[in-house]
Protein backbone atom coordinates (compact mmCIF):
# COMPACT_ATOMS: atom_id res chain seq x y z
CA UNK A 1 0.00 0.00 0.00
CA UNK A 2 2.79 1.99 0.26
CA UNK A 3 4.30 1.89 -3.26
CA UNK A 4 0.69 2.79 -4.14
CA UNK A 5 0.24 6.09 -1.81
CA UNK A 6 3.95 6.80 -3.21
CA UNK A 7 2.90 6.81 -6.85
CA UNK A 8 -0.52 8.66 -6.25
CA UNK A 9 1.33 11.61 -3.94
CA UNK A 10 3.27 12.49 -7.51
CA UNK A 11 1.09 15.04 -8.94
CA UNK A 12 -0.56 14.16 -12.06
CA UNK A 13 1.37 15.66 -14.99
CA UNK A 14 4.59 14.53 -13.81
CA UNK A 15 3.26 11.04 -13.93
CA UNK A 16 2.08 11.75 -17.13
CA UNK A 17 5.51 13.00 -18.51
CA UNK A 18 7.09 10.11 -17.28
CA UNK A 19 4.94 7.57 -18.92
CA UNK A 20 4.42 9.54 -22.17
CA UNK A 21 8.37 9.69 -22.39
CA UNK A 22 8.73 5.77 -20.72
CA UNK A 23 6.26 5.23 -23.85
CA UNK A 24 8.60 7.17 -26.79
CA UNK A 25 11.52 6.21 -25.97
CA UNK A 26 10.22 2.29 -25.95
CA UNK A 27 8.52 3.07 -29.52
CA UNK A 28 11.41 4.79 -31.11
CA UNK A 29 13.76 1.55 -29.88
CA UNK A 30 10.83 -0.99 -31.20
CA UNK A 31 10.78 1.34 -34.66
CA UNK A 32 14.47 1.31 -35.12
CA UNK A 33 14.62 -2.16 -34.37
CA UNK A 34 12.36 -2.85 -37.20
CA UNK A 35 14.09 -1.07 -39.52
CA UNK A 36 17.72 -2.25 -39.05
CA UNK A 37 16.37 -6.01 -38.77
CA UNK A 38 13.67 -5.41 -41.25
CA UNK A 39 11.02 -7.28 -38.53
CA UNK A 40 7.74 -6.14 -37.75
CA UNK A 41 8.06 -5.91 -34.00
CA UNK A 42 6.71 -3.13 -33.31
CA UNK A 43 3.35 -4.38 -35.14
CA UNK A 44 3.49 -7.48 -33.14
CA UNK A 45 3.60 -5.35 -29.70
CA UNK A 46 1.46 -2.79 -30.67
CA UNK A 47 -1.29 -5.59 -31.02
CA UNK A 48 -0.71 -6.66 -27.12
CA UNK A 49 -0.14 -2.87 -25.86
CA UNK A 50 -2.90 -0.99 -27.71
CA UNK A 51 -5.91 -1.97 -26.15
CA UNK A 52 -4.69 -0.21 -22.90
CA UNK A 53 -4.56 3.11 -24.92
CA UNK A 54 -7.84 2.31 -26.48
CA UNK A 55 -9.55 2.01 -23.49
CA UNK A 56 -8.54 5.31 -22.14
CA UNK A 57 -9.88 6.97 -25.82
CA UNK A 58 -13.38 4.61 -24.87
CA UNK A 59 -13.83 6.27 -21.31
CA UNK A 60 -13.05 10.11 -22.58
CA UNK A 61 -15.72 9.43 -25.07
CA UNK A 62 -17.98 7.83 -22.42
CA UNK A 63 -17.82 10.50 -20.16
CA UNK A 64 -17.82 14.03 -22.79
CA UNK A 65 -21.50 13.67 -23.12
CA UNK A 66 -22.71 13.31 -19.32
CA UNK A 67 -20.21 16.20 -18.71
CA UNK A 68 -20.90 18.68 -21.05
CA UNK A 69 -24.39 18.22 -20.82
CA UNK A 70 -24.87 18.43 -16.61
CA UNK A 71 -22.46 21.18 -16.51
CA UNK A 72 -23.90 22.75 -19.20
CA UNK A 73 -27.27 22.83 -17.38
CA UNK A 74 -25.95 23.54 -13.76
CA UNK A 75 -24.07 26.80 -15.33
CA UNK A 76 -27.02 27.88 -17.23
CA UNK A 77 -29.29 27.79 -14.63
CA UNK A 78 -27.43 29.92 -11.93
CA UNK A 79 -27.65 32.84 -14.74
CA UNK A 80 -30.51 34.40 -12.98
CA UNK A 81 -32.04 37.33 -16.48
CA UNK A 82 -34.05 38.55 -13.43
CA UNK A 83 -30.71 39.15 -11.09
CA UNK A 84 -28.16 39.27 -14.62
CA UNK A 85 -28.87 42.76 -15.08
CA UNK A 86 -26.63 45.30 -17.03
CA UNK A 87 -23.09 44.43 -15.35
CA UNK A 88 -23.88 40.97 -15.93
CA UNK A 89 -24.51 41.26 -19.15
CA UNK A 90 -21.48 43.07 -20.12
CA UNK A 91 -19.57 40.16 -17.86
CA UNK A 92 -20.94 37.06 -20.54
CA UNK A 93 -20.25 39.36 -23.53
CA UNK A 94 -16.84 40.67 -22.79
CA UNK A 95 -16.11 36.16 -21.90
CA UNK A 96 -17.94 35.45 -25.48
CA UNK A 97 -16.11 38.58 -27.04
CA UNK A 98 -12.47 37.13 -25.74
CA UNK A 99 -13.39 32.93 -26.61
CA UNK A 100 -14.19 34.22 -29.90
CA UNK A 101 -11.14 36.02 -30.80
CA UNK A 102 -9.00 33.04 -28.77
CA UNK A 103 -10.52 30.72 -31.45
CA UNK A 104 -9.88 33.04 -34.38
CA UNK A 105 -5.79 33.25 -33.03
CA UNK A 106 -5.87 29.26 -32.61
CA UNK A 107 -7.31 29.08 -35.84
CA UNK A 108 -5.02 31.40 -37.37
CA UNK A 109 -2.21 29.45 -36.18
CA UNK A 110 -3.07 26.18 -36.60
CA UNK A 111 -3.37 27.42 -40.66
CA UNK A 112 0.31 28.70 -40.20
CA UNK A 113 1.94 26.14 -39.04
CA UNK A 114 -0.33 22.88 -40.68
CA UNK A 115 1.23 20.90 -37.70
CA UNK A 116 -0.33 17.13 -39.64
CA UNK A 117 1.59 17.98 -42.87
CA UNK A 118 4.03 15.28 -43.04
CA UNK A 119 2.13 12.44 -40.98
CA UNK A 120 1.40 9.50 -43.01
CA UNK A 121 -1.25 7.44 -40.58
CA UNK A 122 -2.30 4.36 -41.62
CA UNK A 123 -5.70 4.46 -41.13
CA UNK A 124 -6.65 1.26 -40.87
CA UNK A 125 -3.97 -0.06 -39.09
CA UNK A 126 -3.91 2.53 -35.90
CA UNK A 127 -7.33 2.99 -36.35
CA UNK A 128 -8.19 -0.97 -36.09
CA UNK A 129 -6.18 -1.12 -32.74
CA UNK A 130 -8.17 1.51 -31.02
CA UNK A 131 -10.96 -0.45 -31.10
CA UNK A 132 -13.40 2.21 -32.48
CA UNK A 133 -15.70 1.37 -35.29
CA UNK A 134 -19.47 2.91 -35.94
CA UNK A 135 -21.16 5.55 -38.57
CA UNK A 136 -18.86 8.91 -39.65
CA UNK A 137 -20.48 11.90 -38.37
CA UNK A 138 -22.09 13.82 -41.36
CA UNK A 139 -20.51 17.50 -40.66
CA UNK A 140 -22.26 20.60 -41.74
CA UNK A 141 -21.86 21.90 -45.38
CA UNK A 142 -22.29 25.84 -44.23
CA UNK A 143 -23.68 28.21 -41.79
CA UNK A 144 -26.93 28.34 -42.76
CA UNK A 145 -26.80 24.04 -42.26
CA UNK A 146 -25.03 24.40 -38.72
CA UNK A 147 -28.16 26.92 -36.87
CA UNK A 148 -30.32 24.37 -38.60
CA UNK A 149 -28.68 20.92 -36.67
CA UNK A 150 -28.23 23.06 -33.36
CA UNK A 151 -32.11 22.85 -33.18
CA UNK A 152 -32.16 18.74 -33.94
CA UNK A 153 -34.05 16.34 -31.52
CA UNK A 154 -31.66 16.07 -28.90
CA UNK A 155 -32.35 12.49 -28.66
CA UNK A 156 -31.80 11.84 -32.25
CA UNK A 157 -28.56 14.30 -32.05
CA UNK A 158 -27.64 11.62 -29.17
CA UNK A 159 -28.33 8.70 -31.32
CA UNK A 160 -26.35 9.92 -33.91
CA UNK A 161 -23.57 11.40 -32.02
CA UNK A 162 -24.12 15.02 -32.63
CA UNK A 163 -23.15 17.64 -30.09
CA UNK A 164 -23.97 20.49 -30.81
CA UNK A 165 -28.02 20.36 -30.38
CA UNK A 166 -26.86 18.40 -26.95
CA UNK A 167 -25.35 21.77 -26.30
CA UNK A 168 -28.15 23.55 -27.17
CA UNK A 169 -30.83 22.13 -25.29
CA UNK A 170 -28.46 21.43 -21.69
CA UNK A 171 -28.43 25.62 -22.11
CA UNK A 172 -31.97 26.37 -22.85
CA UNK A 173 -32.66 23.58 -20.20
CA UNK A 174 -30.93 25.28 -17.70
CA UNK A 175 -32.08 28.65 -18.45
CA UNK A 176 -36.03 27.93 -18.65
CA UNK A 177 -35.41 25.93 -15.35
CA UNK A 178 -33.65 29.41 -14.21
CA UNK A 179 -36.78 31.65 -15.41
CA UNK A 180 -39.21 29.36 -14.48
CA UNK A 181 -37.96 29.35 -10.78
CA UNK A 182 -37.75 32.97 -10.64
CA UNK A 183 -41.16 33.96 -11.97
CA UNK A 184 -43.58 30.89 -10.85
CA UNK A 185 -45.66 31.38 -7.61
CA UNK A 186 -46.46 27.56 -7.37
CA UNK A 187 -44.66 26.25 -4.98
CA UNK A 188 -45.27 22.43 -5.81
CA UNK A 189 -43.56 23.41 -9.67
CA UNK A 190 -40.81 25.38 -7.94
CA UNK A 191 -40.24 22.00 -5.94
CA UNK A 192 -40.28 20.29 -8.97
CA UNK A 193 -37.85 21.93 -11.03
CA UNK A 194 -35.42 22.91 -8.18
CA UNK A 195 -35.37 18.63 -7.45
CA UNK A 196 -34.53 18.53 -11.40
CA UNK A 197 -32.04 21.02 -11.52
CA UNK A 198 -30.40 19.03 -8.18
CA UNK A 199 -30.34 15.94 -10.00
CA UNK A 200 -28.21 17.07 -12.93
CA UNK A 201 -26.03 19.65 -10.01
CA UNK A 202 -25.55 15.52 -8.56
CA UNK A 203 -25.11 14.13 -11.48
CA UNK A 204 -22.01 16.53 -12.26
CA UNK A 205 -20.85 15.95 -9.17
CA UNK A 206 -20.77 12.14 -10.00
CA UNK A 207 -19.29 12.37 -13.37
CA UNK A 208 -16.22 14.66 -12.17
CA UNK A 209 -15.28 12.02 -9.60
CA UNK A 210 -15.78 9.39 -12.60
CA UNK A 211 -13.34 12.02 -14.54
CA UNK A 212 -10.79 11.65 -11.55
CA UNK A 213 -10.63 8.19 -11.98
CA UNK A 214 -10.18 8.30 -15.54
CA UNK A 215 -7.32 11.00 -14.67
CA UNK A 216 -5.37 7.77 -12.68
CA UNK A 217 -5.72 5.81 -15.21
CA UNK A 218 -4.20 8.19 -17.57
CA UNK A 219 -0.08 7.27 -17.37
CA UNK A 220 -1.29 3.85 -18.52
CA UNK A 221 -3.06 4.90 -21.17
CA UNK A 222 -0.86 7.35 -22.73
CA UNK A 223 2.26 4.93 -22.21
CA UNK A 224 0.35 2.50 -24.52
CA UNK A 225 -0.54 5.10 -26.73
CA UNK A 226 2.78 6.79 -26.84
CA UNK A 227 4.68 2.99 -27.96
CA UNK A 228 1.83 2.03 -30.39
CA UNK A 229 2.16 6.04 -32.04
CA UNK A 230 5.95 6.00 -32.13
CA UNK A 231 6.86 2.01 -32.11
CA UNK A 232 4.80 2.68 -35.53
CA UNK A 233 6.08 5.34 -37.06
CA UNK A 234 9.12 6.20 -35.15
CA UNK A 235 10.80 9.70 -35.17
CA UNK A 236 8.63 10.70 -38.40
CA UNK A 237 5.28 12.38 -35.78
CA UNK A 238 7.96 14.22 -33.36
CA UNK A 239 8.02 16.99 -35.55
CA UNK A 240 4.36 17.61 -36.01
CA UNK A 241 4.16 17.36 -31.94
CA UNK A 242 6.32 20.14 -31.70
CA UNK A 243 4.49 22.04 -33.94
CA UNK A 244 1.19 21.36 -32.09
CA UNK A 245 2.52 22.16 -28.85
CA UNK A 246 4.29 25.09 -29.51
CA UNK A 247 1.31 26.78 -31.80
CA UNK A 248 -0.80 26.40 -28.97
CA UNK A 249 1.75 27.88 -26.44
CA UNK A 250 2.22 30.83 -28.91
CA UNK A 251 -1.01 31.05 -28.99
CA UNK A 252 -1.74 31.33 -25.32
CA UNK A 253 1.33 33.44 -24.79
CA UNK A 254 -0.31 36.21 -27.17
CA UNK A 255 -3.68 35.73 -26.21
CA UNK A 256 -2.48 36.82 -22.32
CA UNK A 257 0.70 38.77 -23.35
CA UNK A 258 -0.96 40.96 -26.65
CA UNK A 259 -4.85 40.49 -26.52
CA UNK A 260 -5.22 40.93 -23.13
CA UNK A 261 -2.28 44.02 -22.52
CA UNK A 262 -3.92 45.81 -25.76
CA UNK A 263 -7.64 45.15 -24.16
CA UNK A 264 -6.50 46.85 -20.65
CA UNK A 265 -4.99 49.87 -22.51
CA UNK A 266 -7.29 50.99 -24.78
CA UNK A 267 -10.66 50.08 -22.54
CA UNK A 268 -8.89 50.89 -19.50
CA UNK A 269 -6.20 53.21 -20.45
CA UNK A 270 -4.05 51.43 -18.62
CA UNK A 271 -0.53 50.04 -18.09
CA UNK A 272 -1.26 45.74 -18.41
CA UNK A 273 2.42 45.66 -16.45
CA UNK A 274 0.27 46.87 -13.13
CA UNK A 275 -2.14 43.86 -14.11
CA UNK A 276 0.20 41.20 -14.59
CA UNK A 277 1.97 41.55 -11.46
CA UNK A 278 -1.43 41.84 -8.94
CA UNK A 279 -2.80 38.94 -10.76
CA UNK A 280 0.59 36.40 -11.12
CA UNK A 281 -0.16 34.40 -7.83
CA UNK A 282 -3.54 33.43 -9.74
CA UNK A 283 -1.68 32.55 -12.99
CA UNK A 284 0.85 30.68 -11.16
CA UNK A 285 -1.60 28.71 -8.96
CA UNK A 286 -3.49 27.81 -12.63
CA UNK A 287 -0.66 26.66 -14.06
CA UNK A 288 -0.09 23.59 -11.31
CA UNK A 289 -3.10 23.04 -10.50
CA UNK A 290 -5.14 22.71 -14.23
CA UNK A 291 -8.18 23.39 -12.97
CA UNK A 292 -10.39 26.83 -13.27
CA UNK A 293 -12.50 25.49 -10.77
CA UNK A 294 -9.72 24.68 -7.87
CA UNK A 295 -8.20 28.00 -8.82
CA UNK A 296 -11.75 29.92 -7.83
CA UNK A 297 -11.05 30.65 -4.20
CA UNK A 298 -7.73 31.99 -4.74
CA UNK A 299 -9.37 34.24 -8.23
CA UNK A 300 -11.63 35.67 -6.07
CA UNK A 301 -9.24 36.59 -2.90
CA UNK A 302 -6.92 38.39 -5.73
CA UNK A 303 -10.24 40.25 -7.34
CA UNK A 304 -10.86 41.46 -4.06
CA UNK A 305 -7.91 42.41 -1.76
CA UNK A 306 -5.91 43.59 -4.62
CA UNK A 307 -7.94 44.39 -7.69
CA UNK A 308 -10.20 46.08 -5.16
CA UNK A 309 -13.23 43.98 -7.27
CA UNK A 310 -16.76 44.70 -5.42
CA UNK A 311 -17.19 41.10 -3.91
CA UNK A 312 -20.93 40.93 -5.37
CA UNK A 313 -19.37 40.92 -9.05
CA UNK A 314 -16.28 39.01 -8.08
CA UNK A 315 -18.59 36.21 -6.50
CA UNK A 316 -21.04 36.18 -9.61
CA UNK A 317 -18.41 37.03 -12.01
CA UNK A 318 -15.40 34.67 -11.89
CA UNK A 319 -17.20 31.38 -10.77
CA UNK A 320 -19.12 31.84 -14.15
CA UNK A 321 -15.88 32.32 -15.64
CA UNK A 322 -14.77 29.41 -14.54
CA UNK A 323 -17.63 27.67 -16.22
CA UNK A 324 -17.85 29.14 -19.69
CA UNK A 325 -14.98 31.15 -19.99
CA UNK A 326 -12.30 29.19 -21.53
CA UNK A 327 -10.12 31.16 -23.59
CA UNK A 328 -7.05 28.53 -23.70
CA UNK A 329 -9.73 25.96 -24.52
CA UNK A 330 -10.50 28.01 -27.68
CA UNK A 331 -7.14 28.32 -28.84
CA UNK A 332 -5.63 24.42 -28.53
CA UNK A 333 -8.81 22.70 -29.63
CA UNK A 334 -8.46 24.42 -33.15
CA UNK A 335 -4.61 23.02 -33.43
CA UNK A 336 -5.92 19.32 -33.26
CA UNK A 337 -8.55 20.48 -36.00
CA UNK A 338 -6.25 21.44 -38.30
CA UNK A 339 -3.90 18.44 -37.15
CA UNK A 340 -6.46 16.30 -37.99
CA UNK A 341 -7.53 17.97 -41.61
CA UNK A 342 -3.62 17.70 -42.73
CA UNK A 343 -3.34 14.17 -41.33
CA UNK A 344 -6.91 13.30 -43.43
CA UNK A 345 -6.96 15.18 -46.37
CA UNK A 346 -9.54 17.33 -45.58
CA UNK A 347 -10.06 20.84 -47.49
CA UNK A 348 -10.96 23.35 -44.94
CA UNK A 349 -12.84 26.19 -46.42
CA UNK A 350 -13.89 29.44 -44.95
CA UNK A 351 -16.32 28.23 -43.84
CA UNK A 352 -15.56 24.82 -42.23
CA UNK A 353 -13.20 27.10 -40.03
CA UNK A 354 -16.02 29.51 -38.69
CA UNK A 355 -17.95 25.98 -38.53
CA UNK A 356 -14.77 25.07 -36.76
CA UNK A 357 -14.79 28.68 -34.30
CA UNK A 358 -18.36 28.47 -33.40
CA UNK A 359 -18.37 24.96 -32.38
CA UNK A 360 -15.01 25.90 -30.20
CA UNK A 361 -16.78 28.37 -28.52
CA UNK A 362 -19.53 26.99 -27.73
CA UNK A 363 -18.62 23.20 -26.57
CA UNK A 364 -15.80 25.13 -24.70
CA UNK A 365 -18.51 26.25 -22.49
CA UNK A 366 -18.90 22.95 -21.18
CA UNK A 367 -15.20 22.49 -20.13
CA UNK A 368 -16.76 23.12 -16.35
CA UNK A 369 -13.18 23.52 -15.25
CA UNK A 370 -12.53 19.86 -14.75
CA UNK A 371 -8.71 19.51 -15.31
CA UNK A 372 -7.98 18.01 -18.73
CA UNK A 373 -11.63 18.61 -20.10
CA UNK A 374 -10.66 19.89 -23.11
CA UNK A 375 -9.52 16.62 -23.92
CA UNK A 376 -12.91 15.24 -23.85
CA UNK A 377 -14.23 18.61 -26.30
CA UNK A 378 -12.49 17.26 -28.79
CA UNK A 379 -14.34 14.55 -29.74
CA UNK A 380 -16.86 17.58 -30.55
CA UNK A 381 -14.65 19.66 -32.29
CA UNK A 382 -13.30 16.65 -34.42
CA UNK A 383 -16.90 15.59 -35.48
CA UNK A 384 -17.73 18.90 -37.02
CA UNK A 385 -14.92 17.72 -39.80
CA UNK A 386 -17.06 14.48 -40.45
CA UNK A 387 -13.88 12.21 -39.35
CA UNK A 388 -14.48 8.67 -38.76
CA UNK A 389 -14.91 7.42 -35.28
CA UNK A 390 -11.34 5.59 -36.02
CA UNK A 391 -9.95 8.55 -37.43
CA UNK A 392 -11.31 10.55 -34.28
CA UNK A 393 -9.91 8.10 -32.19
CA UNK A 394 -6.44 8.56 -33.73
CA UNK A 395 -5.87 12.29 -33.15
CA UNK A 396 -7.32 11.80 -29.68
CA UNK A 397 -4.72 9.42 -29.02
CA UNK A 398 -1.59 11.46 -30.47
CA UNK A 399 -2.84 14.39 -28.11
CA UNK A 400 -3.13 13.02 -24.93
CA UNK A 401 0.18 12.17 -24.78
CA UNK A 402 1.29 16.25 -24.66
CA UNK A 403 -2.20 17.18 -23.05
CA UNK A 404 -1.35 17.69 -19.46
CA UNK A 405 1.58 19.76 -20.41
CA UNK A 406 -0.54 22.17 -22.96
CA UNK A 407 -3.63 21.99 -20.14
CA UNK A 408 -1.23 24.06 -17.83
CA UNK A 409 -0.89 26.87 -20.39
CA UNK A 410 -4.54 27.08 -21.52
CA UNK A 411 -5.94 26.87 -17.76
CA UNK A 412 -3.42 29.65 -17.25
CA UNK A 413 -5.21 31.54 -19.95
CA UNK A 414 -8.57 30.74 -18.90
CA UNK A 415 -8.26 32.08 -15.48
CA UNK A 416 -6.31 35.13 -16.62
CA UNK A 417 -8.47 36.16 -19.11
CA UNK A 418 -11.55 35.29 -16.50
CA UNK A 419 -9.76 38.49 -14.16
CA UNK A 420 -9.33 40.53 -17.11
CA UNK A 421 -12.62 40.66 -18.19
CA UNK A 422 -13.95 40.90 -14.69
CA UNK A 423 -11.62 43.32 -14.11
CA UNK A 424 -12.61 45.74 -17.51
CA UNK A 425 -16.50 45.38 -16.33
CA UNK A 426 -16.09 46.24 -12.74
CA UNK A 427 -13.53 49.37 -13.78
CA UNK A 428 -16.56 50.54 -16.43
CA UNK A 429 -19.45 50.19 -13.84
CA UNK A 430 -17.68 52.10 -11.58
CA UNK A 431 -17.61 48.55 -8.90
CA UNK A 432 -13.53 49.31 -7.10
CA UNK A 433 -13.70 50.04 -3.85
CA UNK A 434 -12.64 53.24 -2.90
CA UNK A 435 -9.49 53.07 -0.81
Amino acid sequence: MSIIKKYTSIPLPYRVGVAFLLGVAFGLSLWYYDMANGSNLGERVATYISPFGAVLVRMLKMVVIPIVFFSLIVGSSGLSPKKLGRVGAKVLLWYMLTSFIAAMIGVGIAMFVHPGQGVAVDVEKLGSSMGEGGPSITPPSGLTDLILKMFTNPFEALANGEFLPIIVFALLFGLAARVLLDHTQNETERRQIQMALDFASGANSVMFKIVSWILEYFPIGVFSLAVVNFGLYGPTIIGPYLKAVLGVISGIAIMIFIVYSILLSIVLKENPIDFFKRAKEVMITSFFTRSSAATLPVTIKTAIESFKIKRELAEFSLPVGATINMNGVCIHLPMWAVFAADVFGIDLTVSSLAIVIITTVLSAIGAGGVPGGSLMLLFIVLGTLGLEPSQIAIIVALALGVNPLIDMFETMNNVTGDLCCTYIVARKEDMIEKS
